[in-house]
């Protein structure tokens, strides 16, 4: 979520321009310029991690809530369903997802078409995320240890280069960073206005609803996107994989290859899961064809054995 055009970013620095350099009363620089200085900094160390994890996905949306296993490879995304409204699936159910599982990883198109709606969407959050210290006027408000809070609202005077651009502009709320690590911590804001994209053919979003996204540190140095909170009246066409009610939380990250192929990211996502949820399944589903001694760095197992679906543990 967390993880930019040249367009956009001309606009912010004329902006950024027209604010004034000097620092505050209390050496602190302006608002506006210590927000630009933290999504700067939240947008290279982005660029610069390539590190990927295995966690737990739980999503509410339309009264059902789900629990997902996820691993993310260098080929896309992969996750395993556990449970629907706390309860587990049914061994047909789970035998199904086994091999819907494995024709994804068959079907590179496929896994190819996820990512690429998964970075597109990426790359729309990093615009509006660009565009904030442009769209809003900031003022600082209290500080607690590391983490400082600004309190924003429209700038008048910002001139809409995006459909996307008029939601981050009707937007009035609070954000908090950690400011020692230059790090974005919490962003909650409400729309103070309806909101219209292509004159109401690409969408709209009524007035008073509301987001709410929290980032953590879920190693030294590593932020991932932990809670995504969406509750707005409406919809946006351009946005593909977030929805306008969707409340999503992620936890449990473990640390897993950086260069993890999605063959290699099943296997470990079946452990994980056969691990937890104790589920055993029988080798109708086994994909061995396409986990080489290569894939695991030397840590294969040729040896068949009845309760494992994938042969390569990695």
């Amino acid at each position: 979520m967390f993880r930019v055009t040249t367009a956009l970013v001309l606009a912010a620095s004329l902006l950024f321009a027209s604010l004034s350099s000097a620092q505050t009363s209390d050496g602190r620089p302006p608002a506006n310029e210590f927000v630009r200085q933290i999504i700067d900094n939240e947008l290279q160390a982005e660029k610069n991690d390539h590190s990927h994890w295995m966690l737990r996905l739980e999503t509410r949306k339309s009264g059902t809530t789900e629990v997902r296993e996820v691993v993310e490879t260098k080929d896309g995304d992969l996750d395993w369903l556990i449970s629907v409204n706390g309860e587990p699936l049914p061994e047909d159910q789970r035998r199904e997802r086994g091999r819907g599982l494995q024709r994804l990883i068959n079907n590179p198109a496929e896994l190819k078409k996820s990512k690429r709606e998964t970075d597109e969407d990426q790359a729309r959050s990093q615009r509006l995320l660009k565009m904030l210290p442009g769209a809003l006027v900031f003022e600082y408000g209290e500080q607690r240890g590391d983490l400082v809070e600004l309190k924003f609202k429209p700038n008048s005077h910002f001139r809409l280069p995006s459909h996307e651009a008029a939601v981050v502009h009707a937007m009035e709320g609070v954000l908090w960073v950690n400011g020692r690590q230059k790090r974005l911590v919490e962003l909650s804001g409400h729309l103070t206005r309806p909101v219209k994209f292509g004159g109401g053919l690409l969408g709209h979003l009524d007035a008073g609803g509301h987001f709410y996204v929290k980032q953590e540190e879920v190693q030294s140095g590593y932020w991932e996107l932990a809670v995504l909170d969406v509750d707005m009246k409406g919809k946006a066409l351009f946005f593909k994989t977030i929805g306008v009610q969707e409340e999503m939380k992620r936890s449990m990250f473990r640390r897993v290859r950086d260069d993890l192929t999605a063959a290699q990211g099943a296997n470990l996502l079946y452990q994980q899961v056969r691990t937890t949820s104790k589920i055993s399944f029988k080798t109708e589903t086994a994909v061995s064809s396409h986990c080489r001694r290569d894939d695991c760095s030397g840590r294969y197992d040729s040896s068949p054995r009845p309760s494992d679906w994938f042969r390569c543990f990695c």
